[in-house]
């Protein structure tokens, strides 16, 4: 392409050869600058405009501006949905978790007052600044997660404090009478009806007629019947080869089969069977072997029940431990 550019001043003429390249980069130069001028013209009319608030330009500006602001509702409207659901969840897990803390502050013996206290905070303050939507999102999520864990850890605490519990009842450490005296202990002595050397296999409480019988622990009725030496006779099973029996009772208020609780009165002091007068024959057996019951009622009162969960919890031979053997030899014979 050729231009030809004369100067009728200076009377002369210039020649100038444009290649194809050389006119593409003149266009797109030419372009360029022409958008540049484009743009600054549009900026500064758009901008005097919005500024002297003329009628056309003010409506587009507020146009632009309501929609900015819709859209920045919009999206602050939906963090805020989201926001309160997962508070509404950690609100039910920490109604959850404070009921399941109470449970177990119960079961441990602990006061659930002194945990719900809440604990000090302080120091100085180094720097603060305001958290992100991103940041508290992820802040609450972390609790969240840290929530679960401790719910489950104590579902787990609550399940084996419940064990222990349960077996601690199964343990006769209840006084079986409430009102009477201790009279024969568990041991040798001179019976008293043939009046020679014979072992008594229980404790004898000397109480008047129709006083309540406890049960020592809680379990199963497995006898109930009448027994030539022991008159009105109950017979619990506690688990772990673990018995108690009742004797000589004059009324009985309990059925083979009856599940009991521990204190439960199922019985009425009587002088039923081989008796000289209204007493309670209280007796432990582990294995079928009797033992000594005042060393189950005065490990109760002394340890408490926490100790004897161990026994429960190690059958027979835990308590056999605690009872000791039964030595069966006449006086004589030791």
């Amino acid at each position: 392409m050729h231009l030809i550019i004369t100067d009728a001043w200076m009377a002369r003429s210039r020649a100038i050869h444009l290649s194809g390249a050389k006119l593409v980069l003149s266009a797109v130069a030419a372009s360029f600058a022409l958008m540049l001028v484009a743009a600054g013209l549009y900026h500064w009319v758009f901008l005097k405009g919005a500024r002297e608030g003329w009628p056309i330009i003010g409506s587009l500006v507020r146009l632009v501006v309501k929609d900015e602001f819709e859209q920045r509702d919009r999206f602050m409207r939906e963090n805020l949905d989201v926001l309160a659901r997962k508070l509404g969840d950690m609100q039910a897990k920490m109604m959850q978790l404070e009921a399941l803390g109470e449970r177990v502050s119960g079961l441990a013996g602990v006061n659930p007052e002194e945990i719900k206290r809440p604990p000090g905070q302080g120091g100085a303050l180094v720097s603060g600044r305001a958290l992100s939507i991103e940041e508290l999102q992820d802040t609450l999520r972390d609790l969240e997660g840290l929530t679960d864990q401790r719910t489950d850890l104590l579902t787990v605490i609550e399940s084996r404090l419940f064990d222990l519990k349960v077996r601690s009842m199964l343990v006769p450490t209840q006084q079986p009478i409430q009102i009477g005296n201790l009279g024969s202990v568990f041991g040798w002595r001179i019976d008293p009806i043939t009046g020679r050397s014979a072992l008594h296999t229980g404790l004898d409480y000397q109480a008047d007629v129709g006083a309540a019988i406890l049960a020592a622990a809680g379990g199963v009725v497995v006898t109930q019947e009448y027994h030539p030496a022991y008159g009105n006779m109950i017979e619990v099973d506690h688990g772990n080869d673990l018995m108690t029996r009742y004797a000589h009772a004059s009324k009985v208020l309990v059925k083979k089969g009856d599940l009991i609780r521990r204190g439960q009165k199922i019985a009425e002091v009587g002088t039923t069977g081989r008796s000289t007068g209204p007493h309670l024959h209280f007796e432990v057996l582990v294995q079928g072997v009797p033992q000594d019951p005042q060393k189950f009622l005065a490990a109760g009162k002394t340890v408490g029940t926490r100790e004897f969960a161990k026994i429960g919890s190690h059958s027979a031979a835990g308590a056999l431990s605690l009872a000791g053997p039964v030595d069966k030899r006449l006086p004589s014979q030791r």
